[in-house]
C-alpha cells in the first residue's frame, strides 16, 4: 500500500540531487546564490522538522520518548559528521557525497515514516524542505568536485547512486514504520528531527552564512515562511 505512493515521493525528493549536480557541471554558482538557496533550505526545514517530526512526536509520546530520540538523533549526527571530517579531507569527493549522505538519511527515512507511519502527519512539508535543501546542496558539490577534476560522467553518477540510496531510504521508512506503534514512532521521528537540527547547525547555516553573509536571514525567513504556509493549509 505504502510502497508506490513512498517510491514517487523519494524519486521526487532525491531528483533535486541530480538536477542540481547536472547544472553544477555546466554552471559555476555565485557563492551569495549558493547561500540563498541554502538558507532558504534551512528555513524550509526548521519548519518540517518541528511540526512534522518533533510536534508529531512529543504527541504521540510525550516529553521522554520525544526528547530521548531528539538528543540521541543529534548525538549520533555529531559523531558520524566528525568521523567524516576526521577520516575524509574536507574538500575531497568522498567527503561532499558523504556529507550529504549523512544529512540525507535522517531526512528521507523521517519522510518515509510520514507515509507510513500512523497519524494525521502529511508529506507535502518534508518533501519540499528536503528538495529545496538537496539542490543547492547536489549544485555546490558538482562543482566542487569538477574544480579536482572529476569527468562530468562520474559527477552526475555518483549523484545518481546517492540519489538512489536516499530514495531506497523513504520507501524503507515507509514500509518499516507501518507496523510501528506510538511510542515507537515517537522515538524514530524525533530521532530524524535532532538529527536534521543538528546538521543545520553544524553545516548548512554556517556555510550559508559564510558564503553570503547577513543576507541570509532573510532567505531564510522566505523558507520558514513558504513551509509553515504548507503546513498550516
Amino acid at each position: 500500500m505504502f510502497f508506490p505512493t513512498s517510491l514517487v515521493v523519494g524519486v521526487l525528493a532525491s531528483s533535486a540531487l541530480v538536477m542540481g549536480s547536472s547544472l553544477g557541471t555546466f554552471w559555476t554558482p555565485p557563492d551569495d546564490v549558493v547561500a540563498a538557496a541554502l538558507a532558504f533550505s534551512s528555513g524550509a526545514l526548521i519548519t518540517a522538522l518541528t511540526f512534522d517530526l518533533f510536534e508529531e512526536a512529543f504527541n504521540m509520546g510525550g516529553p521522554w520518548y520525544a526528547g530521548a530520540g531528539l538528543m540521541t538523533g543529534a548525538a549520533v549526527f555529531v559523531g558520524a559528521d566528525m568521523l567524516i571530517d576526521r577520516y575524509a579531507s574536507s574538500q575531497s569527493g568522498f567527503a561532499l557525497l558523504a556529507g550529504v549522505t549523512l544529512d540525507g538519511v535522517p531526512e528521507n527515512t523521517a519522510l518515509g515514516v510520514t507515509i507510513g507511519g500512523a497519524g494525521h502527519v502529511h508529506y507535502l512539508t518534508l518533501l519540499v524542505a528536503i528538495f529545496a535543501s538537496n539542490f543547492p546542496e547536489s549544485l555546490n558539490g558538482a562543482t566542487d568536485m569538477q574544480s579536482q577534476d572529476y569527468s562530468r560522467k562520474d559527477i552526475i553518477g555518483l549523484w545518481v547512486l546517492v540519489a538512489g540510496l536516499l530514495t531506497a531510504a523513504v520507501v524503507i521508512g515507509s514500509v518499516v514504520s507501518a507496523g510501528f506503534g506510538d511510542k515507537l514512532l515517537s522515538l524514530v521521528r524525533a530521532f530524524a528531527g535532532g538529527a536534521v537540527l543538528a546538521s543545520l547547525a553544524v553545516t548548512v547555516i554556517p556555510e550559508a552564512f559564510d558564503e553570503g553573509g547577513p543576507l541570509v536571514a532573510l532567505a531564510t525567513a522566505a523558507g520558514f515562511l513558504l513551509t509553515f504556509v504548507l503546513t498550516s493549509g
